[in-house]
């Protein structure tokens, strides 16, 4: 398993959110890639109130250490009270696109 890489998830409102968060985390060497998804439908509770929204999907490629200032960061240009930022392993991947990853972010 390999523990040292991640994919972290994170719905934004628009493409303009999507591309600000997206350029800041690659310029800032926190993220080797963002995948900006479009055509997200969301359903879900807030406020007591079932919302139904069309959302976008940054699907952003970096490494397990750089977590917690990735977070940091999305959260400081995100709009939402409470952003989604899921962070999942990647258990197996291409071993050059993972040394990839490593070249393009901060070192540790």
């Amino acid at each position: 398993m390999d523990d040292n890489h991640i994919i972290v998830f994170c719905t934004v409102p628009d493409s303009e959110c999507a591309r600000l968060i997206s350029r800041e985390l690659v310029e800032g060497k926190l993220a080797a890639c963002s995948n900006i998804v479009p055509g997200i439908q969301s359903i879900y509770t807030w406020e007591n109130e079932l919302q139904d929204d069309h959302e976008l999907l940054l699907v952003i490629k970096t490494r397990t250490d750089l977590f917690d200032e990735l977070q940091k960061k999305i959260v400081q240009h995100h709009p939402y009270t409470v952003p989604e930022i899921i962070a999942l392993p990647i258990i197996k991947g291409n071993s050059e696109y993972l040394k990839w990853i490593d070249e393009n972010v901060k070192k540790r």
